[in-house]
């Protein structure tokens, strides 16, 4: 099964509509997408009735993705710490409505470490999310300490790690996360490195080892998705058809390398 992040660009505010993007994204071979859950990034207000077009075009939604504007507010007893807090609640009460199975969050940067009041909502959300049989998973990014700290302190079923393979690279290649947390992987986001903004570029466009990553999440026993997280970038020349029929084509060809 392949899928993509549905955000992946075409217009500053989404000139082409979702409930079209979805349809190419079907069409182009895709089984499943990502979806961002905020009005930020353009999206705007009713972002919500996309779980249901995203349904409708025939695609399985594999996972959302939580806010991340003011993710390092969570541990601050703050309006905007309480208000990342209620973001949270809000995506896994939605997941359980539209029929999500899963939340990626991400974590404060390590220079915002978690303290007691950020891992209390942390286990609050968890604890909301176990009630209403929703996964969490968290993302690796510059926040490999608080990554840790929170897969280690919380070894319950429903809680586990998102695999984002540009992150790795860009912001801890040192570090195995794949021998680390890959028996609890519950979400991946693929892209490459490099280009305008040395992130989202497609497989193989950039400097990601892929047959060492594809090899390393075979060894998890990892069973879901193949899903994209790619922006249109540096493809400017493409169209969105042809973007999605190269992301597709990609995607199968890491599918290809599991096997």
């Amino acid at each position: 099964m392949t899928g993509i992040y549905d955000c992946f660009g075409y217009g500053p505010g989404y000139d082409v509509p979702f409930s079209e993007r979805y349809k190419l994204i079907k069409a182009a071979g895709f089984d499943c997408v990502m979806l961002w859950w905020s009005d930020q990034f353009g999206r705007g207000e009713g972002y919500e009735k996309d779980a249901d077009l995203a349904q409708d075009a025939g695609l399985f939604i594999e996972n959302m993705h939580a806010p991340v504007h003011e993710q390092n507010d969570l541990s601050s007893d703050t309006l905007q710490g309480e208000h990342v807090f209620r973001d949270y609640l809000k995506c896994v009460d939605d997941s359980r409505k539209h029929r999500i199975p899963t939340v990626v969050i991400h974590l404060p940067d390590d220079t915002c470490p978690l303290n007691e009041l950020g891992n209390d909502r942390l286990d609050r959300i968890i604890d909301r999310a176990g009630e209403l049989d929703i996964q969490i998973a968290f993302e690796n990014l510059r926040n490999i300490r608080n990554l840790a700290s929170v897969l280690t302190r919380v070894q319950i079923p429903h809680v586990g790690y998102c695999y984002d393979s540009c992150h790795h690279i860009n912001y801890a290649p040192g570090t195995d996360f794949l021998a680390l947390y890959g028996h609890r992987l519950k979400a991946l986001h693929l892209q490459d490195n490099g280009g305008s903004h040395n992130q989202h570029l497609l497989p193989f466009d950039g400097s990601v080892n892929w047959p060492s990553v594809m090899k390393k999440l075979k060894e998890t026993g990892y069973a879901g998705a193949i899903t994209l997280e790619p922006m249109n970038w540096d493809y400017s020349q493409l169209g969105i058809q042809d973007f999605l029929q190269l992301a597709f084509e990609r995607a199968k060809k890491l599918e290809q390398m599991m096997l």
